[in-house]
């Protein structure tokens, strides 16, 4: 039953998701806030959501491992079999943005990450935990990358970045609501679906990892992460075959922000997060997918990710799971 449990708890994650999306985005459209900015916050935080409460809920139980697992894992996740399997598409064009501004952040939000949950590693502590203060540290980055977006939303996007960012969400932007109250039920109901979905979730996920002898960490960093970035999956493998690779890849980049600076941030605030049974494979995994991004945005002179680096993206997402299966 353990098993059904977990997919009927997916299956509520994403619908919620989809629901709370589009109900917001309609509510935002009827009060006249631009696609910029819809597409900066409700879509990037919406795709988010299954984490954000997968997370949440772990935090609240007192399980660390699934809620710091479930975005490690779903940041590498993003990063290697995402891109990679959107690169294998049609090559993912780097825009200005994604260069001067998503890529920076990706690298920080890992930064930051590795500083506050490495206290062992860093300063000889005896424990790894994300404390309170942490949390909000995390959050304070998040409010600063928020403020920055606002602030660079209205310089004029050059003609590489409009037809990067000339097909978001091309159903939510034309569908008009003659009701103002449906798209606020589609919000509360999709937040129910959600917060039930989640619960569903993760005792699943713990108890299934109980019932097999596998550890909470690798079933949150593969299971569960792989699971709640089904949204990312689906946005970027639609926007590479549409060929509009500026959402495939600012989809992916966002989406890794948001989880470390809001998600991460917000689990801290619910419970301080011991890491004493967290591999360090997982962050050091997370450490070489920001950093083969980022080697595939800087260092070559052709500004995108092909279809040999897409390979090497997912061969790198595979030789990290035959290791977490082998006990590394």
């Amino acid at each position: 039953m353990e098993y059904l449990y977990l997919i009927i708890g997916l299956i509520l994650v994403l619908v919620g998701a989809n629901y709370l999306v589009d109900g917001a985005t309609a509510v935002a459209k009827r009060f006249g806030i631009s696609d910029m900015v819809i597409g900066m916050t409700i879509v990037g935080i919406g795709t988010s959501t299954p984490e954000m409460v997968v997370s949440f809920w772990g935090a609240a139980q007192g399980n660390a491992d699934i809620a710091v697992g479930n975005i490690v894992g779903s940041n590498i996740c993003n990063i290697l079999l995402i891109l990679g399997i959107s690169a294998l598409i049609y090559p993912l064009v780097l825009t200005r943005n994604n260069i001067i501004k998503d890529i920076p952040f990706v690298l920080l939000s890992t930064a930051a990450l590795c500083a506050v949950a490495l206290d062992k590693q860093i300063s000889g502590a005896p424990e790894n935990i994300i404390s309170l203060g942490d949390g909000i540290v995390l959050l304070l980055f998040f409010a600063v990358f928020i403020v920055y977006s606002f602030l660079t939303a209205n310089k004029p996007e050059p003609e590489q970045d409009k037809i990067a960012n000339q097909e978001v969400l091309p159903v939510r932007k034309n569908k008009k609501w003659k009701r103002t109250w449906l798209p606020i039920l589609m919000i509360i109901g999709g937040l129910v679906t959600l917060i039930a979905g989640g619960d569903m979730f993760v005792n699943a996920a713990t108890k299934v990892a109980k019932d097999i002898g596998v550890s909470d960490v690798i079933i949150a960093v593969t299971i569960v992460a792989i699971g709640t970035s089904v949204p990312e999956l689906a946005t970027s493998v639609i926007a590479a075959t549409k060929k509009n690779t500026g959402l495939a890849l600012g989809n992916v980049v966002g989406s890794n922000i948001f989880n470390v600076f809001l998600i991460l941030g917000g689990s801290a605030l619910i419970t301080p997060l011991n890491l004493g049974n967290f591999g360090m494979i997982n962050f050091m995994m997370l450490c070489v997918a920001t950093l083969a991004l980022f080697i595939c945005a800087f260092t070559f002179r052709k500004r995108y990710i092909d279809r040999i680096e897409g390979v090497l993206f997912l061969l790198m997402y595979i030789a990290y799971i035959v290791l977490l299966v082998n006990g590394f």
